[in-house]
């Protein structure tokens, strides 16, 4: 990890993998992008937990949203001091059954968790790859985390589950890699961005190119473009909740007992905002933000590129929406179930009520947990009749 990546994970569970560099057994071609270039060597940082059977077949990959990372379960930590960001549903006896299951969640390629990204020093230059750094799509990320798949031994996934971008990448898998997974758990997700999204993440983008700061991505070594970081991700998040969960939690309060006349922070929505992107930027670099959401906004598995013209083959589909989330609307969610049936897929589509918006999927822990479970064991048990 370079000096300038950005990680809340605890260095003690994390772990590296590194291909491209010719060093490793089995490891020594870089990876070739959708742009047409190829970059090498590639590290990915990632944990596991539980153990993988002795027919290594119990794997469970969870993918990470957009600001995520690879600690998503903190089971393991020793003091429980830094939280995964998918606490509830990951862990011994919960829906992803670290006793049953082995589970592996990786930071995706361009990110700023310790893979490799925009923030990785380039071996040509000694420097940051900044701008310099391919454009990269959702599929070159699963295309990384498919060589990891193959260092840690795992021929076959019994299951990818991920939401919002993680979503998007459990679908990719379903496209890239139909005989290496059994199930696909996509949540809260879409085959394709709208214009709409395309837009909320363009807006995003230009708030962090806006800031003299950025310096056309060069900031190695200077102040990074904080301010228009912070205000992405204001408008973000915006968008990850919806009207209902934001009167809920702030309705008009204000900060003090009366207007202040001036353009502080008078509501209490206004401080957590302003909260939020302080936050942020502690934590994620500029650059890895507008890869990323590029990759988002390339992404595209409507019509036939779903399964290349073919067919879904044994895989199995639980496909999980909202109905308060307005960024990734249930609507998406419906077109994504409609595209597997007419492939033939043994799709289920289930629907939850909630009043936290697109957010509801890192937090409706309980009937998410309940559709997860009884899925994942279903598909092991269909696996087991399968290998008899």
């Amino acid at each position: 990890m370079t000096a300038l990546q950005k990680s809340s994970t605890p260095s003690g569970r994390m772990r590296f993998f590194t291909f491209g560099d010719g060093a490793s057994p089995g490891s020594s071609s870089g990876l070739s992008l959708e742009c047409g270039r190829a970059i090498g060597p590639v590290t990915l940082a990632y944990e596991t937990w539980g153990e993988l059977n002795e027919k290594r077949d119990n794997a469970v990959l969870v993918c990470h949203a957009f600001s995520g990372n690879s600690h998503v379960s903190s089971c393991d930590d020793p003091d429980g001091s830094s939280p995964g960001w998918w606490d509830g549903l990951v862990g011994p006896g919960k829906a992803v059954d670290t006793d049953r299951y082995f589970v592996v969640c990786s930071n995706v390629l361009g990110g700023c968790a310790g893979s490799t990204g925009p923030s990785s020093v380039n071996p040509a230059t000694g420097k940051p790859y900044g701008l310099d750094f391919p454009v990269v799509t959702i599929r070159d990320m699963v295309d990384a985390q498919a060589r990891l798949m193959d260092h840690l031994g795992i021929g076959r996934l019994l299951a990818v589950v991920g939401g919002s971008m993680g979503g998007m990448q459990a679908l990719q898998w379903a496209a890239s890699y139909p005989d290496r997974v059994r199930s696909v758990i996509p949540i809260a997700t879409t085959l394709k961005h709208s214009p709409q999204q395309i837009a909320l993440d363009e807006v995003g983008r230009q708030a962090v190119m806006a800031d003299p700061d950025w310096r056309m991505g060069d900031y190695e070594g200077r102040k990074a473009p904080e301010k228009g970081l912070a205000l992405a991700r204001m408008i973000g998040h915006i968008t990850y909740m919806s009207d209902r969960s934001m009167e809920d939690k702030f309705s008009r309060k204000l900060k003090d007992v009366k207007y202040s006349f001036s353009f502080a922070t008078d509501f209490e929505v206004e401080g957590y905002l302003r909260y939020r992107g302080d936050n942020f930027v502690k934590r994620f670099d500029a650059n890895s933000y507008l890869y990323i959401t590029k990759a988002m906004d390339y992404f595209d598995l409507s019509g036939d590129r779903l399964f290349g013209g073919g067919g879904p083959g044994n895989t199995r589909f639980l496909v999980i929406g909202f109905h308060s989330d307005w960024l990734y609307p249930l609507h998406q969610s419906r077109e994504i179930v409609r595209l597997l049936k007419m492939h033939g897929a043994d799709a289920t589509a289930c629907e939850i009520k909630s009043t936290y918006g697109h957010d509801a999927f890192l937090l409706e822990i309980e009937e998410e947990s309940r559709l997860i479970r009884h899925f994942l064991a279903k598909t092991r048990d269909l696996a087991d009749r399968e290998d008899q």
